[in-house]
């Protein structure tokens, strides 16, 4: 299962993700989506439980607790929405 982590400090490492979420199961994958140009931190994460029933311990356990001096919010990923095709526009008069 797929795990949305948000709010988490911008001092949060991916492994203070995968030592929290490891004490309730296998953790396969914790990312920190950082920012394109900057590297930092966009202050959410996911992490990625092989275990259902694992991932909704965790889910339930640490929704609402501190991690790095944040408390964090903590739920089932849902699947990214579709934004549109990329790279569309331009391309006048050419067939």
């Amino acid at each position: 299962m797929n795990i949305y982590v948000g709010n988490l400090s911008y001092d949060c490492s991916e492994d203070d993700l995968r030592m929290a979420f490891s004490v309730h199961g296998e953790v396969e994958s914790a990312r920190i989506i950082t920012d394109r140009d900057t590297r930092r931190s966009k202050g959410f994460g996911f992490v990625e439980m092989p275990d259902d029933d694992q991932a909704r311990a965790a889910i339930n356990a640490l929704n609402g607790t501190e991690l790095v001096g944040r408390t964090i919010k903590v739920n089932e990923a849902r699947p990214r929405e579709d934004r549109g095709g990329r790279g569309g526009g331009g391309g006048r008069g050419r067939w």
